[in-house]
């Protein structure tokens, strides 16, 4: 037997050559679900090694408001302005020791750190 007539065999029980495979040439009509799945899956990780990344940096972007973000109870951030304000010299001693007192406050005791 020669060449031709075994591909004709082939042809006709099924192979290369059936008529179902010639009726629909071309790639299967769910590759391009392929291509969406895998680049979801890819954008994926990208978000998951993200977050790690920036949980181990100290948590994600949108968490921080500033080099003070820390969440703080209102009256540490109240003796902390009083501080700051009495550091650049906006108020006098007598002020900042009368609203201290307000805040029952005795600076340098480091009773209103917590950290």
């Amino acid at each position: 037997m020669n060449t031709t007539a075994l591909m004709a065999a082939a042809a006709g029980f099924g192979g290369f050559g059936d008529a179902a495979f010639r009726a629909h040439p071309g790639p299967p009509p769910f590759a391009p679900l392929i291509g969406v799945s895998m680049l979801l899956f890819l954008l994926l990780l990208g978000v998951i090694a993200f977050l790690l990344v920036s949980r181990a940096k100290g948590g994600p972007p949108w968490a921080h408001h500033g080099p003070r973000a820390r969440h703080q109870a209102p009256e540490d951030a109240a003796k902390q302005v009083l501080a700051e304000r009495f550091a650049r010299g906006d108020i006098t001693v007598e002020q900042f020791l009368e609203r201290a007192s307000v805040l029952n406050w005795t600076p340098g005791t480091g009773e209103g750190k917590r950290r």
